[in-house]
């Protein structure tokens, strides 16, 4: 089977005109995707527009994180869910049929429906900017659960083949779809605190264990697709399942990505510290010797950017939040990202807290639920709120850290070169090989 995903066949974008020229299939369309259940809410009722007016979408992995995603687009009006994949049969076939849909067992079959206009990708992070790509090139919208990309080079290819084919990216950082979260990034922004000198983020901290015991790979786990490009590795029991996906090097770098992603999209959208130039990354950690999992964990990473300002990047932040902490010369505001409470924002002085803005100032997309901005930037009526623009610049810090942690030395990255400069070890980590058959066959040379 060609797995060169990169190749996948152009299925054209979304646009609200192809809805007149479904008006006559959609019915024939549902028979398809559910021959046997079809709720009142795919038929148009129930409060909810006709399928030939809704955004359809295709769901590639319905894991824990997959289900939830899946249950938010459910209660969006404009969202018609028809097809789920996911390499575990039990998974797919029970999620397939909680919505009436068709289930497959590889991504590829999802994009290649010509009815489905957008992906809401959450499978394990290896896999993610390979079905981005493959996405973006048959002209489908994507939802990407965070992090962005197993390695920097997959990070530049990614951006660069969904800037080419203009569908909507949606990265998910969903503390962006938060009024506290907007209101402390527009303090910033404005130069409420004055010049930036110094930032800390703190992120949910990793761990060491997971079994190597090889086991007997379960019959309803395509296990060979699970791992796709990457190396081929014995079963054990924690290999597949949180946290052992998330901490793994083959699969991820941990949670300098997995969480670190969530108050470093904060970081990206409150300055733009990170472009202004050269800057630096040390950093120390704690990598398993024992054990299945081998990702970062106890890290203490200090980044310098061009002008002086510097990041700590620390772990912290409960075992569900994080903050992002801006310094400047004339005050303090802190993000604070806590998914039960829904987090909040402090500041120093006080007074920052009572601030209001008017048409003059810097005011960043108003979002409130994620799920619902994503399907508004493919009808037109609104921005993405987690732009892939700065996905990629959170996700190079996070692999920024890694390396530095790793090769137990300061690296300094060019973000004009987009390249670690001087250090031609370091730089070798900026990509990894793939299993064949699959490739990521147009990365970025020039």
């Amino acid at each position: 089977m060609h797995t060169d995903i990169v190749d996948a066949p152009d299925k054209g974008r979304f646009r609200v005109g192809r809805r007149e020229a479904l008006q006559s299939g959609a019915a024939w369309t549902l028979a398809v995707a559910a021959p046997t259940i079809v709720p009142a809410t795919a038929l148009g009722r129930a409060g909810r527009a006709a399928p030939s007016e809704r955004i359809s979408l295709g769901f590639l992995g319905v894991g824990g994180r997959g289900r939830a995603l899946l249950r938010g687009f459910l209660n969006c009006p404009e969202a018609q869910c028809l097809a789920v994949c996911d390499p575990y049969t039990n998974r797919r076939e029970a999620t397939a049929a909680m919505i009436g849909g068709q289930a497959y067992p590889d991504f590829r079959e999802v994009i290649a429906r010509e009815d489905i206009d957008a992906v809401v990708i959450a499978s394990p992070d290896h896999w993610h900017v390979l079905m981005a790509v493959a996405a973006a090139r048959a002209g489908k919208h994507i939802y990407m659960e965070k992090p962005l990309g197993l390695t920097i080079e997959q990070d530049l290819v990614c951006r660069r083949v969904v800037r080419e084919s203009g569908v909507v990216f949606q990265y998910g950082t969903q503390h962006r779809s938060s009024a506290q979260a907007r209101f402390g990034c527009e303090l910033v922004r404005n130069g409420r605190i004055g010049e930036i000198r110094e930032l800390e983020v703190r992120a949910v901290d990793g761990g060491a264990g997971g079994c190597t015991v090889e086991v007997p790979v379960p019959p309803e786990l395509d296990y060979d697709m699970w791992l796709g490009p990457a190396p081929l590795r014995p079963y054990t029991v924690d290999r597949c399942k949180t946290p052992g996906a998330f901490w793994i090097y083959d699969y991820s770098i941990g949670y300098l990505a997995g969480w670190g992603s969530h108050p470093l999209s904060i970081l990206a959208w409150g300055c733009q510290l990170d472009l202004a130039g050269p800057l630096t990354v040390e950093g120390t950690g704690v990598i398993p010797k024992e054990g299945l999992y081998d990702t970062v964990y106890g890290w203490d990473v200090r980044i310098e950017f061009a002008g002086g300002a510097t990041l700590k990047f620390l772990p912290g932040g409960g075992p569900d939040g994080g903050s992002t902490r801006f310094v400047g010369t004339d005050g303090w505001v802190d993000v604070q990202r806590q998914l039960r409470s829904g987090g909040g924002v402090d500041a120093e002085p006080k007074s920052l807290l009572e601030t209001s803005f008017d048409d003059q100032d810097v005011r960043l997309v108003d979002s409130r639920r994620h799920d619902q901005n994503f399907l508004d930037a493919i009808l037109g009526r609104q921005s993405a709120v987690a732009s892939l623009e700065d996905a990629v610049r959170s996700d190079i810090l996070s692999h920024l850290s890694d390396i530095a942690v790793r090769t137990g030395r300061r690296i300094t990255w060019d973000p004009a070169k987009e390249a670690i400069v001087d250090d031609e070890e370091a730089a070798k980590m900026l990509r990894r090989p793939m299993r064949e058959p699959w490739t990521l066959s147009d990365v970025a040379e020039d």
